[in-house]
């Protein structure tokens, strides 16, 4: 992961001698992380800021394993956050450390431990070169793929070093993998199971003796990190893709989950989708309870989860819908109920349907999507200060006037054809209370209210060419 890295502040020193005569004591990246979290509890700050929904849950799992100095191994279906979890745990750490300049593993200067930082030690002593590495810089990270190899991970011989004439067991010419150049800061591996099983043993002195082994070197690197690493519990329980061995060295094994609340679920898309036209708060709250209805829904393979990438998409193509309305309109750009049915096929992607469902997955979809929005719709409607509006309304509907809304029809639109309608402004006030009224908002509300109208049986609707049109129910319709 790259990282912007600030320019070190200039007071800082800048050999081993400076920096011991400002007292300087080296502790380990666990005794730093543990020190910093405490502080962060002390003081009522955050912890992992940037994490919804795991504050009372996964949040002091994780900090009661760093504060007993384990690596641990997160659980989870896709799209729970893990490796965003794991990216800010970087915050924990010291903002500077120092480390011999130019070593490729960041050697603690006080106590060098590759060959060419002890040379470079016995022969400058106190004058030993120093730079100062940002926090950001001591995070590394690796998808485990197949094709990973030991020689990513801990390293391998550097040919190019051989070349320029010096001898092949010198360790001077060992490349180094991913791990040792995290030395003395967190390494994460994302879908641990993943790696090939000989690929694993190459982590287990890492884990345990905190050390690496390069190729047939009489070489023993002990390194200072934390290890982190993610899976997705099918993998992790049921295939049993990893080693025995490996699952003993994690000191610690949590579960992570979506968000267990509807309000999370909102704040968690609210945090992560990139809006870029208006968003109503009711259609928000459908798009959550749509994810969570597909979570839940025995035609989607539950097994793989369903990522909140899900949300997140959604609500960002409703607002591409909305920006893509208000250009060919010049209206102001904000979705409405009707843009969720035309954004289900973009969706379709990120689920794992039932092999029962091979044909039926859109249709699927946006029946679920119609349930969330029926959901909605009595929560935000089924009250008193909502009737007198929808009372009217159904009026307006049952005395021969019908409703055309599509995705290229503009707000101004819609509120001429129904005209003025009593109680619409407390509607609005009701349904958006933290929302400025405007024109576009209002067309939002009444499609809202005359889509939920339909599905409560209230009223009709047809769907032709990519207009929807509300008009009142017939008799028969009625005495059902």
């Amino acid at each position: 992961m790259t990282t912007f890295a600030p320019t070190p502040p200039a007071e800082l020193p800048r050999d081993l001698g400076a920096l011991l005569a400002t007292g300087y004591l080296p502790r380990s990246v666990k005794a730093e992380i543990q020190a910093n979290l405490l502080d962060r509890l002390r003081a009522g700050e955050q912890t992992l800021p940037g994490i919804v929904g795991f504050e009372d849950s996964v949040g002091p799992q994780v900090e009661r394993a760093l504060l007993a100095g384990h690596d641990f191994v997160l659980l989870g279906e896709r799209g729970q956050g893990k490796t965003r979890l794991i990216r800010s745990l970087v915050g924990l750490l010291d903002e500077w450390v120092p480390y011999v300049k130019g070593c490729e593993i960041t050697d603690e200067p006080t106590a060098p431990v590759c060959a060419r930082c002890r040379r470079l030690a016995d022969e400058l002593g106190e004058q030993l070169p120093i730079s100062w590495r940002y926090r950001g810089e001591r995070y590394g990270e690796k998808l485990a793929t197949p094709d990973t190899s030991v020689g990513d991970l801990v390293g391998d011989v550097d040919p190019i070093k051989v070349a320029e004439g010096r001898s092949l067991g010198d360790p001077e010419t060992i490349h180094y993998g991913l791990v040792p150049r995290t030395n003395r800061g967190i390494f994460a591996i994302n879908e641990l199971p993943d790696l090939v099983e000989r690929i694993q043993v190459a982590l287990l002195n890492v884990l345990e003796e905190r050390d690496i082994q390069v190729r047939g070197y009489n070489l023993r690197l002990p390194l200072d990190m934390l290890v982190v690493a993610s899976a997705n519990p099918e993998d992790y329980t049921n295939r049993g893709r990893i080693i025995t061995p490996l699952k003993d060295r994690f000191g610690a094994e949590i579960r992570t989950h979506y968000p267990l609340e509807l309000d999370l679920e909102i704040a968690l898309i609210e945090q992560e989708a990139i809006i870029r036209a208006v968003i109503p708060r009711h259609l928000l709250e459908i798009v959550a309870r749509f994810t969570r209805g597909v979570r839940e829904s025995n035609a989607i393979d539950q097994r793989s989860g369903v990522s909140a990438r899900f949300s997140i998409a959604c609500v960002e193509e409703l607002s591409g819908a909305a920006l893509r309305r208000a250009a060919i309109t010049g209206d102001e750009p904000v979705a409405r109920i009707g843009d969720l049915v035309d954004v289900v096929p973009s969706l379709r992607g990120k689920v794992e349907f039932d092999v029962t469902q091979e044909g039926f997955e859109e249709e699927t979809l946006v029946l679920l999507a119609r349930q969330a929005t029926a959901v909605t719709w009595r929560a935000q409607l089924g009250g008193q200060l909502a009737r007198p509006f929808l009372t009217h309304l159904v009026e307006w509907f049952d005395a021969g006037n019908t409703l055309a809304t599509s995705d290229v029809m503009s707000g101004h639109q819609i509120l001429r054809a129904i005209g003025p309608l009593e109680g619409l402004g407390v509607v609005i006030g009701a349904v958006e209370p933290a929302m400025a009224e405007s024109p576009g908002l209002a067309a939002a509300c009444v499609e809202f209210a005359a889509e939920g109208l339909w599905l409560t049986r209230r009223i009709d609707k047809d769907d032709v060419g990519g207009v929807s049109t509300y008009a009142g129910s017939a008799p028969e319709t009625q005495n059902e």
